[in-house]
């Protein structure tokens, strides 16, 4: 069965539940929308199901800066009130304010 509601929202923090990153939601696609070659190189036993939401993140990691493709079965939510360090949140967001980032646009 297909979820049809998102769990996360735009400009809110998360964090991959199994490797060191963090990163900011800046879309997110209802099912996998990613090509066929970069669902096959993820290790088939963890390979996530493609029915769910996958969440576009400006992440950050201890070494660099980047963006991250990921399911909502490997994110949580942070709530750890510290900001993402990202140089490209600037153009998406406003200023870190009660734990996530407001949008400097409107949306279709």
């Amino acid at each position: 069965m297909m979820k049809t509601r998102a769990k996360y929202h735009l400009g809110q923090v998360v964090r991959h539940r199994k490797h060191s990153f963090r990163g900011v939601v800046f879309d997110v696609d209802a099912i996998f929308s990613n090509t066929d070659e970069w669902y096959a190189a993820i290790p088939e036993d963890v390979r996530p199901d493609k029915d769910q939401p996958f969440y576009h993140l400006l992440a950050e990691n201890d070494q660099s800066y980047y963006v991250a493709y990921v399911s909502e079965q490997n994110l949580v939510a942070d709530y750890s009130g510290v900001p993402v360090d990202h140089p490209d949140l600037s153009d998406l967001f406003g200023p870190f304010c009660d734990g996530s980032y407001p949008l400097h646009f409107q949306l279709n």
